[in-house]
This record gives C-alpha cells, sequence and structure tokens, in this order.
C-alpha cells in the first residue's frame, strides 16, 4: 500500500510540475518579440563561443574564472536586454491555488540530482566516459572550490534566465522547448565532453518543461542550481572512492 502511495504521489508530483500549465493570458507585442529574436540569437552565438574558450582552458588557469564570469554576464545582459522576465507560478499540493515554484523546483533538482549520481556509479566503471569527466572537474580539484562553486550557481541562474527566458520568449510556442533543449546542449558539444552534452539535454528538456509549466524563470533557475552545485560537490569525491 505505501509503494502505489509513492507511486501515485510522485505521478501527481511530476504531472503538477512538468506537464500542466499554470493557466496565463499575457502576450509579448510584435515589437518585443522582434527585439527578443535579434538579442537572443547575438547572445547565443557570443555565449557558445565563450564556453567553448572556458572550458577548452588547462585546469588551474585563472583564466577559466574570467571566463566564467564573462559568460554569466552574456547571458544575463543578453536576457536582459532582450525583454522582460517573469518568475512565473506553480500548482500548490492541493492543486485549487498557485504559488512561487520554490520548493517544488528544490525536490525536482533533487530528483535529477539522485539520478545522475546514480549514473555516475556506471560512467565510473568506463574509462573513455569517465575520463573526460574527470578533465571537467579538474577545474574544481586543482582550482578554488569556493570560486568555482559560487561561478557554477550564478551561471546556472544567469543560462536559465536566458535559455528559459529570453530565448524561450522568442521562439514559436510550439517548439519552444524542443528547440531551446537542442540549443542548450550545442553550446556544449564545443566541451568535447560527451556526458556534459547529455546532461545538458536532460536538464534543457526538464527546465524547459518546468518553463512551460509555470510561465517564468524561477522555477528552472533553482531545479537548475540545485542540481549543478549537488554535483559539482558530491560527483568528485564519489568518483574518486569508486577508483
Amino acid at each position: 500500500m505505501g509503494t502505489v502511495n509513492l507511486v501515485r504521489e510522485l505521478r501527481a508530483f511530476l504531472r503538477a510540475s512538468l506537464v500542466t500549465k499554470v493557466p496565463r493570458t499575457r502576450r509579448d507585442p510584435a515589437h518585443v518579440m522582434r527585439r527578443r529574436r535579434v538579442v537572443s540569437a547575438v547572445t547565443l552565438v557570443v555565449g557558445a563561443a565563450l564556453l567553448w574558450w572556458s572550458l577548452s582552458l588547462e585546469p588551474g588557469d585563472p583564466r577559466f574564472y574570467l571566463g566564467s564570469a564573462a559568460l554569466a554576464l552574456t547571458w544575463t545582459v543578453g536576457a536582459l536586454l532582450a525583454g522582460p522576465l517573469y518568475l512565473g507560478r506553480a500548482h500548490t499540493r492541493s492543486g485549487t491555488s498557485y504559488a512561487r515554484p520554490v520548493v517544488q523546483s528544490l525536490a525536482l533538482g533533487g530528483l535529477l540530482l539522485g539520478i545522475f549520481l546514480a549514473g555516475a556509479l556506471v560512467v565510473a566503471q568506463v574509462p573513455p566516459l569517465r575520463a573526460p569527466v574527470d578533465d571537467l572537474l579538474d577545474h574544481a580539484r586543482f582550482g578554488s572550490l569556493a570560486l568555482v562553486l559560487v561561478l557554477t550557481m550564478v551561471n546556472g541562474i544567469a543560462e536559465e534566465i536566458f535559455f528559459r527566458g529570453a530565448l524561450y520568449a522568442a521562439i514559436p510556442e510550439r517548439w519552444t522547448v524542443a528547440a531551446t533543449t537542442v540549443l542548450y546542449a550545442l553550446t556544449t558539444v564545443g566541451s568535447g565532453v560527451p556526458l556534459l552534452v547529455l546532461a545538458a539535454v536532460c536538464i534543457g528538456l526538464v527546465c524547459g518543461l518546468q518553463r512551460r509549466v509555470t510561465g517564468g524563470v524561477l522555477g528552472p533557475a533553482i531545479t537548475h542550481i540545485t542540481w549543478s552545485t549537488g554535483m559539482l560537490l558530491i560527483l568528485p569525491p564519489l568518483l574518486t572512492a569508486l577508483r
């Protein structure tokens, strides 16, 4: 009986957080939509180039911090210049009212984190998959963990207000989730880390669905930084323990 209730609760949670849209009537006028598309396109090109350059640097190179800060600034400025951003609302547990998507997003981020850490147990046993991940995590191992943590959180928020804020709003509604997921994943291809691209697809899809449901960037941002900070702090010692 307990297992049945747990499954029912999980299904209800996923339906409320990722499927059933919160009603809204807000629509951007044509001139705002044009600005969103132009600014988003330019920002996407500049941001992808900065991300590729940052991840190509050797672990411990101080320019990595500069590149990461510049990347966060690029996503943020692009999002703000493109047009208005909205926090969004989520379904409450009762389903009769709406609230800011905070607890729901924390839970969703924690669920994603658990799934990815379970996947890491498999990755750790496959050297061709593990080596690129180790190289990526070396930026935290050989640099300032505190600084990398701050930059990870800031970039997570910046990515969401751009990809699930400005860029999402610039795309026709029927393509929003698919297009933002694909474009988000493509920005990570230059890293040369296949699992980072896969992670971008998963995070992009979940945060895109969250954006579709809530109509804003708060939920996706909380989900993203919950997952990314958890991976940064837990994954390196987990991989080390599995050597």
